[in-house]
């Protein structure tokens, strides 16, 4: 188990070294930061100390190194365009983010799951058809899309929800909550839903067609011929199996509606970090890009160890694997 984790700790060390290169690189190739902090028509001798200010006359590897030692510390410099530690910005914009996929993720794996058994244990139900075709359509349909429609809906039409904003916050810290208040929750459910659409779909297909193929096994027709009740068979041994692989698609698709809740954010005006990160790309703001390529490489590098160790403590056939290499 410790060799297992020391693996894989120096493995996400490596990504996260790679993906800070690569963040570097944005301050080399995409735009001058010098240029926009003083303009266009900054003196020459205001260009150099600048630039001799913030290190950029100093060798490639050694500003590299400075980055590396900076980011570590989850220091990215100030913002381009509002003139703030990027830090700040990104822990101000952090929990809006944090709670849409939080309750993304609720809704995607605790309906997910059960509509993927359902179909899967029901499968000639009118019922299950009509699972399958909504997933179909959640899996086709675009999450930008999914969101102008439900605010036409349930926004325009019907008045039932505001179509933008957080709502009210509760502050605990440095913490903002919007699930502490009624307002927050009115507002999280249009963006919530728009965000999970895609990723419930996901793990209901997955779930069915991992549950079909482990009712098709040969321990599972033992324990009928054993005469095990259904609710035994299906949830006490084909479900538990089913997960196994499912955990692992699971994790990284809640580490996805982190990464990719840019959509929704923007669509609904969502004050997380996907709407800040779509300003920074629209005014270069380079610190802000490089900082949330880090931060979003590091939380898939953390989901993905947490998954791995979940499930190698799920799957003996990996412990006694690992034990045999060891």
């Amino acid at each position: 188990m410790l060799v297992f984790i020391l693996r894989r700790l120096v493995q996400a060390i490596i990504v996260m070294v790679v993906v800070a290169f690569i963040a570097f690189l944005l301050f080399q190739y995409v735009g001058d930061p010098v240029v926009f902090l003083l303009g266009q028509d900054a003196r020459p001798d205001q260009i150099a100390q600048l630039r001799r200010d913030l290190g950029l006359d100093q060798p490639f590897f050694v500003q590299f190194w400075h980055f590396l030692v900076n980011a570590a510390q989850g220091e990215f410099g100030l913002s381009l365009r509002q003139g703030a530690k990027v830090s700040r910005l990104l822990g101000e914009r952090f929990p809006a983010t944090f709670e849409l996929a939080v309750v993304a993720g609720v809704l995607a794996v605790g309906i997910g799951i059960p509509m993927g058994v359902y179909t899967a244990l029901r499968r000639g139900s009118i019922g299950s058809q009509m699972f399958m075709t909504v997933s179909l359509l959640g899996v086709s349909l675009p999450p930008f899309l999914v969101g102008i429609l439900l605010i036409l809906v349930f926004a325009v039409v019907l008045g039932w929800f505001p179509s933008f904003g957080r709502g009210d916050v509760v502050k605990l810290g440095w913490w903002s909550s919007g699930l502490l208040t009624r307002d927050g929750w009115h507002h999280i459910v249009l963006p919530a839903i728009t965000l999970a659409v895609f990723q419930l779909t996901l793990i209901l297909r997955l779930v069915r067609a991992e549950m079909l193929e482990v009712l098709r096994t040969d321990y599972i027709k033992f324990a009928r011929a054993r005469g095990l009740p259904n609710r035994a068979i299906h949830f006490g041994h084909a479900l538990k199996n089913t997960l196994v692989p499912v955990i692992t698609v699971i994790g990284l698709q809640l580490g996805t509606l982190i990464a990719f809740s840019i959509i929704t954010e923007t669509v609904f005006q969502w004050p997380g970090m996907g709407l800040l990160f779509i300003q920074a790309v629209t005014f270069a703001d380079i610190p802000v890009m490089a900082a949330y390529l880090c931060l979003i490489a590091l939380i898939f590098v953390v989901i993905n160890l947490l998954v791995d160790m979940l499930y190698f403590a799920v799957d003996p056939r990996l412990r006694t694997g690992g034990a045999r290499g060891h």
